[in-house]
């Protein structure tokens, strides 16, 4: 098969990355909880900013989290593995195009394994880099068409917000990062996240893009 096209990555950022923050900040009203490989995931990350900005509330914490770990803990599996994957990818893109978003380029093989460029996010969250590093990673993926399994691709990511490839590809090895990763991972299905893109608001849950808007509201009413 042909490589994509490459994409040009646009990442903006307003006061330093939205939805970031240092490991020893406060907690944030909301978490958004989120795997590279969704493209579910996808479709709130590109919605999820602008519509914490309108309701003039603080912006989530974004949360890099495993969607087989989550799923080997409550015994599910993904969609795109059943007889829904067809009517499931036809869904992805029709909410890219009502979301004015680029027409779906889906990676080949999708799904993939989203593991080093998980990794590489959560390395991302270490430095306040998570917001700018996920949309350009979701964007190579579903947007260019690229798997994220291939490393190069997510070098191409990182670079799209000033990531150097040797830093990402040492952090992914290391031993405090997968950790880190693990632990996020286990702390989300704590508290109830059982499946990706999910927004956390106190003990409130919201599993799923068609969710995202309530999860707002929800957030707003607690702001």
């Amino acid at each position: 098969m042909s490589t994509p096209d490459p994409i040009e990555i646009e990442v903006v950022t307003v006061g330093g990355d939205v939805g970031a923050r240092a490991e020893y900040d406060e907690p944030r009203l909301a978490t958004f909880y989120f795997d590279l490989g969704s493209p579910f995931s996808y479709l709130s990350a590109e919605r999820i900013s602008r519509l914490f900005s309108d309701a003039e509330i603080e912006q989530p914490e974004w949360q890099p989290v495993l969607l087989g770990g989550l799923f080997a803990r409550f015994d599910r599996g993904s969609w795109s593995q059943t007889d829904m994957r067809a009517a499931g990818m036809a869904e992805v893109e029709r909410r890219a195009a009502a979301y004015g978003l680029m027409p779906v380029r889906w990676p080949d093989p999708w799904p993939g394994n989203s593991l080093h460029a998980m990794r590489v996010a959560t390395y991302a969250k270490s430095i306040g880099r998570t917001v700018s590093f996920a949309l350009a990673a979701f964007r190579q993926a579903f947007a260019g068409g690229r798997d994220l399994t291939d490393p190069d691709n997510v070098a191409i990511a990182a670079a799209a917000c000033e990531l150097h490839p040797n830093a990402i590809a040492k952090a992914a090895a290391s031993d405090g990062v997968k950790r880190r990763l693990r632990e996020a991972t286990d702390a989300a299905g704590d508290r109830g996240v059982f499946g990706v893109p999910t927004v956390v608001v106190g003990d409130e849950v919201f599993w799923g893009d068609d969710r995202l808007e309530e999860a707002v509201a929800a957030a707003a009413a607690a702001s």
